[in-house]
């Protein structure tokens, strides 16, 4: 039994001593280097993303953690992998044929799930590009709603209904944003004929103004809703535009604010906002 242990002692030593120091070695950098990727990556992306004023601490904190979850896991994986194929090495397990069937694994799960790299990808840059974030209202192709959570894969929106769409981010042709940094009152009112322009776009003006200075309102509006262009002379009503500025999301309670003061506004001042009309001829 001694005699074994010395003979296995004797293999091992010389092992332990070459690779095993190697393989320990390379443990050890694996892990520093791990730590120390995460805290540069960390300190770049702080450094480097380009901060949105209209956007919170918290929000723009979540959207820098959120990079540099990606950029770290990303590179611990390279590193790990390296690492097992520099340890296999080691014990003398040839690395080509390896590396060679890696490939035609890789190959054929990336046919696959080319999709659903696709949607990583495609994930990755929305967040990188600031394009919509948690809480934004955003519309993709005809599917629009609140934006409820981001993951790298896709986005999932709530619309007024109550419907949750999960939508991949790989499908996503288009983005608009409706609550991006600020946001529109862009209304359109029809006017008689008969009614005097200036004196109706006098009235608007006021009620714009009046509702800026409104403590219950005035936080939310950027630029008070002001009389623009007359934007049409339709069948029975010269149909007037209003634009304003509000808060991000605001805007569809300001013009319903807005429509209500016009309306009382219009009454009190004798301005008509006719009906639809139609002439009908009867032929003798």
């Amino acid at each position: 039994m001694k005699e074994i242990i010395i003979k296995l002692t004797g293999l091992i030593a010389p092992w332990f001593l070459s690779h095993g120091i190697r393989i320990l070695f390379i443990i050890i950098g694996t892990y520093i280097l791990n730590r120390f990727l995460k805290y540069i990556i960390e300190k770049i992306v702080r450094m480097t993303v380009v901060s949105d004023k209209y956007l919170s601490k918290q929000a723009q904190e979540k959207r820098e953690d959120t990079l540099i979850r990606i950029f770290t896991w990303s590179s611990r994986i390279i590193i790990l992998l390296v690492a097992t194929l520099m340890i296999f090495q080691e014990f003398g397990i040839p690395i080509g044929p390896i590396l060679a069937g890696a490939g035609i694994i890789g190959i054929a799960v990336g046919f696959g799930c080319q999709y659903v790299i696709k949607d990583i990808i495609s994930g990755f840059f929305f967040i990188l590009e600031n394009q919509y974030r948690v809480g934004d209202v955003v519309n993709f192709d005809g599917t629009g709603g609140l934006v409820e959570d981001i993951s790298l894969r896709m986005t999932t929106l709530r619309d007024l209904d109550g419907t949750v769409h999960h939508i991949p981010h790989g499908e996503i042709k288009k983005v608009a944003n409706l609550s991006k940094d600020f946001a529109r009152v862009n209304l359109n009112i029809g006017v008689s004929y008969n009614s005097k322009l200036e004196h109706v776009i006098q009235v608007v003006n006021e009620v714009g103004n009046a509702l800026s200075q409104d403590p219950e309102w005035k936080e939310f509006i950027l630029k008070p809703p002001q009389f623009l262009l007359v934007n049409d002379f339709a069948d029975s009503s010269i149909v007037i535009k209003i634009l304003g500025e509000t808060q991000p999301l605001k805007q569809w309670a300001v013009t319903g604010e807005l429509r209500k003061r016009i309306k009382i506004a219009f009454d009190n001042e004798g301005i008509e906002i006719p009906f639809p009309q139609r002439v009908v001829h009867h032929i003798k």
